[in-house]
């Protein structure tokens, strides 16, 4: 894909799985994984508790509503974009081209 083919809310596909994208920048795209979500919580006492939720888990607490979003965005630059598919293309190709 190309830069001027993202647009905000469109789901597509990378070799590591299924993205939403969430913002457009001047050359960099930002996305959230819509696989799964690891969810840390910063605990009273100062501990950590780290979990990991399915898709439906994450979708029904509404981790992937935003913004804000519960999960972590991540940047795809021009060297990451001619790697993404858009979803409904992955879908009639059965992922043919990863």
């Amino acid at each position: 894909m190309n830069h001027e083919d993202f647009r905000i809310g469109l789901e597509f596909y990378t070799a590591t799985g299924r993205w939403r994208c969430t913002d457009i920048g001047t050359r960099t795209v930002l996305a959230i994984s819509l696989d799964t979500a690891e969810i840390t919580r910063n605990n009273m006492d100062g501990s950590l508790t780290t979990r990991k939720l399915t898709r439906e888990q994450a979708n029904q607490q509404n981790y992937f509503s935003g913004p804000p979003y519960g999960v972590v965005e991540t940047s795809f630059d021009e060297y990451d974009l001619p790697g993404c598919m858009r979803a409904s293309e992955y879908i009639l190709t059965g992922g043919e081209g990863f």
